[in-house]
Parts: structure tokens; sequence; C-alpha cells
């Protein structure tokens, strides 16, 4: 019997690692619907997907498999526009900080105290600006970006801004492509980089958690890393192995995140 059981229990842990979580809704304060997965129990991590992506990204990570194993509750929204959030097509519906207010939200409706946060490319984008407006961070990881975002004319947000908007160019085709291959809204995605949170870096500075800043050796598309470190009072920074598409799903960056928020 007790055989049974152990393979009865191993057969649940191998299925919320592998399967997707299902998703809960709530509405943000201008009436969208905001859907999330909350797994888990234990501590809350939040998880930020990037661009053209969803809280589904971090289904199959390492990292998502070692934080419900290690016993914590795994939050993982679907930003607005993506996934199964509703895609608003106005302008306003993504200016003022939007997302970061949404995620605000979430915690509020959550009824949280305190937790940490995990982002990524553009995750890390609005995570740093969270860090400015929600102290109930404790902890925070940004990963896969440097500190090009700080600036309001980045070229690179105004180039996939352009591309969005239908105005491609070779650098942002292929990106352009993929979004249509997997039906994401492209109208959303003109208004995500539109209006993309900036976050300064005197408001950088003003950060009181304790923040990882990490990214790929091969990862130079958003500037350095070590600049955005150097802005942040209480943060370290580690480089692992990986490009930018692939390095938060690997072991290194599971283990560097883990070890830095355990």
């Amino acid at each position: 019997m007790k055989l049974k059981y152990l393979v009865l229990h191993l057969i649940l842990v191998v299925s919320c690692y592998y399967t997707h979580a299902q998703k809960q809704y709530f509405t943000s304060l201008d009436g969208t619907k905001i859907a999330y997965t909350d797994e888990g129990e234990g501590f809350p991590v939040l998880l930020i997907h990037g661009f053209i992506n969803t809280s589904n990204s971090w289904n199959k990570t390492v990292l998502r498999k070692q934080l419900l194993s290690d016993g914590y509750r795994v939050i993982a929204p679907d930003l607005r526009g993506n996934g199964d959030s509703d895609k608003p097509h106005n302008d306003a519906a993504y200016a003022d900080d939007a997302e970061v207010k949404d995620i605000i939200g979430l915690i509020d409706h959550l009824a949280l105290k305190k937790y940490w946060s995990i982002g990524y490319s553009r995750g890390s984008i609005v995570l740093a600006k969270l860090l400015t407006q929600d102290k109930r961070i404790k902890k925070a990881v940004l990963g896969g970006m440097g500190v090009d975002f700080t600036n309001p004319n980045w070229d690179r947000r105004l180039l996939f801004a352009a591309a969005f908007g239908g105005t491609t160019t070779p650098e942002t085709e292929g990106a352009v492509n993929y979004a249509k291959s997997i039906n994401a809204d492209l109208k959303s995605l003109h208004l995500q980089q539109v209006h993309q949170p900036v976050t300064s870096i005197t408001a950088l500075k003003t950060i009181s958690a304790k923040v990882l800043v990490i990214a790929g050796d091969e990862d130079k598309d958003n500037g350095a890393p070590f600049d955005l470190h150097k802005a942040i009072p209480s943060s370290t920074i580690k480089i692992v192995k990986g490009d930018h598409n692939n390095t938060y799903k690997t072991a290194d960056f599971a283990e560097e995140v883990c070890s830095f928020l355990y």
C-alpha cells in the first residue's frame, strides 16, 4: 500500500509541473479582466512574463518546478493584452502604467501582505516600475534586462512599437511573424510598446527591496545588466550561460534565482 501511495504522489507532483494550471480571473480598476494562475502554498512568488508571451511561458521552466517543489506559492498573471486576459485596443487602457496597476490590484485581490517577484525580459521592465510603487515586494529578480529601458526614447522600444503598428524592419520582422503565428493580438502588442513603463535611474535608486539582476552571457539586446545593477542600491548581479530567449528556462538560471531568494 505504501508503494501505491508513493506512486500516486509522484504522479500528482509530475502533473503539477507539466500541465497548465487552471486560470483564475479578477477585474482590474478600469474593468479589464486579468487572468492569472495561483499554485502551491507557502510564501508567495509572483512571476511576470515577457513580450509576446503569457504566464504559460513559465510552465515548463526549471525555476517554476523548483519553487513549487520547495513549497512556495507561485502566482503568474497574463499581463493585459496577452493570453487569457482582456485585450483592449485603446491607448488609455495601456497608459499611466496600467500593467503595474493591474499587478497591484491582483496583490490586493489576493490579500498578500508581502511577496517576492521575478520578471523576465519585458516582465523585468514592468517589475522595475512596480518596485518603486509597492513596498510589499521584499525581494525581486530582474532577468534578461539591461539599463536601456530607463530611457523614455529607447530606440528598441520605438522600433518594436512601429513594427507592431505596421512598419517592420529586418530586425523586427521575425518577432511580428512569430506573434502572428501564435495568434497574438498585434494591436495590443503595439500599444504595450507605445506605453511601456519607463523607470528613471533616479527612481531605481529609491528601490528598497533586495534585487538580483541576472542575464545570459549572450544576451546583448537591452543594454548592460551591470549598469542596471549599479543603479539599484541593494542589488547583486549574476551572469549565466544563455541567450535572451532561453536563459530563464535553464537550470543555471533557476539555481542562481533560488539561491538569491532563499
